[in-house]
């Protein structure tokens, strides 16, 4: 292999359509040491780039190997896993492991590839009554995940250490991200908590971890400009109980049995834009997951800005959320019926 250059010049970001993508591009588009910054998405973004070039490609062809080779990508940022449950699952599945795939074989037989950073995400843990207290990067999951895209994030970061025994030259980090939450975000979580009457599982009071937009992309860029190998846990400094949660955002709650969650449904597709409720959200609603972040810490020497509680706050503020906020009203005249 040619000798790799110091730094990242030329970066690819996958999923670029989506608000992480766009808001990473716009991240690393403003370092002057980056000459080229390549956006690509099966969609086209619905947001100005800036000087981000967008490319139309499905990652799940041999198009991105193309892309990848003619603009000679030193840096490949794959942000494109998809968690939303209101795509079809086979379409899920092949967009978030056929598509790697596919990124990971260009990577391989590119000789320009000196970096890879890879969004996954800390439900590769899993949910379960029998979890450590706190999980750490070494821990295996306790009940690996069977379904969704949490069982799509264990195969991905499968695909990721058979490519690093393959290419040893290439600086891979793989970053297990807690709940995105923040004002641009929008994923099945945010749904639920703009529910106008949340569900809760009867019985139980889940510990929640969060990590606010701000900080996932700056943890992402600190990524691709510095070499960072490994995996990482990425989260907001401490924890919030679930009934903290909807009780600082004013949400009206009312327990119910989990199997008699999926009567809520209606409710949520109508005013939330849910899709139902996935296994891997309903585990996660039940027992919760918490996530050691020092080894990201200590490799950066750096810390959130947000922790799980204000990135919950500034979500909630920016939503109308909160006791006298709209949704809260909504909430109250639906309960007066």
């Amino acid at each position: 292999m040619p000798a790799k250059p110091a730094a990242a010049r030329v970066v690819l970001v996958t999923g670029v359509s989506r608000f992480l993508g766009a808001r990473f591009a716009h991240a690393l588009q403003a370092d002057p040491g980056i000459e080229r910054v390549i956006g690509v998405d099966t969609v086209p973004p619905t947001m100005p780039l800036g000087r981000t070039e967008f490319v139309r490609v499905d990652i799940r062809t041999p198009g991105i190997a193309k892309i990848i080779s003619s603009a000679r990508v030193d840096t490949v940022v794959h942000l494109n896993l998809v968690t939303s449950a209101s795509v079809p699952r086979a379409k899920v599945k092949e967009l978030n492991v056929i598509g790697t795939m596919q990124l990971l074989g260009a990577c391989q037989r590119s000789p320009d590839a000196r970096k890879l950073v890879v969004r996954s995400s800390a439900a590769v843990y899993g949910s379960s009554p029998m979890d450590p207290a706190v999980f750490t990067e070494r821990d295996e999951p306790v009940e690996a995940p069977t379904s969704g895209y949490a069982k799509d994030a264990v195969e991905v970061e499968g695909y990721v250490r058979g490519l690093t025994r393959r290419r040893s030259d290439l600086t891979v980090s793989v970053l297990r991200f807690a709940n995105f939450l923040g004002p641009g975000v929008d994923s099945p979580l945010t749904r639920y908590l703009r529910m106008p009457v949340v569900p809760t599982v009867l019985g139980f009071d889940p510990r929640l971890q969060f990590v606010h937009e701000d900080d996932g992309v700056e943890v992402l860029r600190r990524m691709t400009v510095e070499d960072h190998p490994g995996c990482y846990n990425v989260a907001g400094d401490g924890v919030l109980l679930l009934s903290q949660a909807l009780r600082r955002a004013g949400r009206p709650y009312v327990p119910v049995p989990a199997p008699s969650i999926s009567l809520f449904g209606d409710m949520g597709r109508r005013f939330a834009g849910m899709s139902g409720f996935s296994p891997e959200l309903l585990r996660w609603l039940t027992y919760g997951r918490v996530i050691d972040t020092t080894a990201l810490e200590d490799e950066l020497a750096w810390r959130p800005k947000y922790g799980s509680e204000a990135a919950f706050a500034d979500f909630a503020a920016t939503r109308g959320l909160g006791r006298h906020g709209p949704a809260a009203r909504l909430a109250a005249a639906l309960l007066r019926g």
